[in-house]
């Protein structure tokens, strides 16, 4: 997984065979599975309980670090952060065809895919769900953010995505410590032929793990991506869970990696910025651009990536 919070977030847009797909790429170290009781009910809403309420501290003190050495800048990059078009093809490049955790595969009959591009042909349909812990008005705060960052990228990418009910495709889990019960009884629902091995992931997590994107394809077109489920740590302090919204959704459109040289971008382990950047959006356009395909190597796409950056450079930002 790629990492946020000095390689501590969780939030590579993994390869997942969530549906049978024979493309899967997992993190290197899978948690150990523990008994789950039944899920209650979504609109219920529990106290969390000791274990939850330390992790919020925990999460709090880590954000407030981070804001006291000038990391997680909201402000999207100024004249201290210059790029220009060689710089966008570059890290266009190390983001959208590569993972970091390329060989970490859950079933022995997966294989590589890094090095061609993948993307949603299709519409992305984002629902957001939330587990028993989250209270009402965070649940309220984060389905709006969603929803305005759903409008966002539809705009950037010039692809259709809205956050919806009805037929979802993206699924956000907003989600506790004290919630793996619900999401795993959540995920046999949505994907019945899933498998143990992702169960596991969403149990008994480390807390270096802050939030993580799957986005999965099917065996005939391997390079499209028709599915995906993102985590949210829901004892997360509100920049620090507004970060991981930021960088799962947009990495499960198709933007994978991080790269040191990405400057202002999210797609960085510095954790210099917290929220998508000029810098981002402009990745997204490169990655949705109609002259770039599915399956296109790194070599076949880099001449269409220093056209479509000289045009997304000469606009205004």
């Amino acid at each position: 997984m790629n990492g946020r919070m000095g390689r501590s977030l969780g939030t590579a847009a993994l390869l997942l065979a969530l549906a049978g797909c024979e493309t899967a790429l997992v993190k290197s170290a899978i948690p150990q599975s523990r008994p789950t009781g039944p899920a209650a009910p979504a609109e219920t809403v529990t106290e969390p309980s000791a274990a939850s309420r330390d992790l919020a501290r925990y999460y709090e003190k880590v954000q407030n670090d981070l804001l006291t050495r000038g990391l997680l800048r909201t402000d999207g990059g100024g004249p201290d952060t210059p790029y220009d078009a060689d710089d966008l093809v570059r890290n266009f490049e190390a983001i959208a065809f590569y993972s970091e955790y390329p060989g970490q595969a859950i079933l022995a009959t997966s294989r590589r895919t890094s090095g061609y591009l993948s993307r949603w042909q299709g519409p992305v349909r984002i629902a957001t769900e939330f587990g028993p812990s989250v209270p009402l008005d965070q649940r309220a705060e984060d389905r709006a953010q969603i929803d305005a960052y759903a409008e966002r990228l539809s705009r950037v990418t010039r692809h259709p995505i809205k956050s919806t009910n009805r037929n979802p495709n993206f699924h956000v889990f907003v989600a506790g410590e004290d919630d793996t019960g619900f999401v795993q009884n959540r995920l046999r629902q949505l994907i019945p032929n899933i498998g143990q091995a992702q169960l596991d992931l969403f149990d008994n997590l480390p807390r270096s793990f802050y939030c993580f994107v799957f986005a999965s394809a099917n065996n005939g077109s391997p390079h499209n991506y028709t599915r995906a489920v993102a985590l949210i740590r829901a004892e997360h302090p509100d920049l620090v869970r507004l970060s991981c919204i930021h960088e799962e959704i947009a990495q499960g459109l198709g933007l994978p990696n991080d790269s040191p040289s990405a400057r202002p971008s999210i797609f960085n382990d510095d954790d210099e910025f917290a929220l998508l950047t000029s810098h981002d959006e402009k990745l997204l356009a490169m990655l949705y651009d109609p002259r770039m395909k599915p399956g296109m190597s790194a070599d076949q796409a880099r001449p269409v990536a220093h056209v479509i950056a000289s045009e997304l450079v000469a606009r205004p930002r």
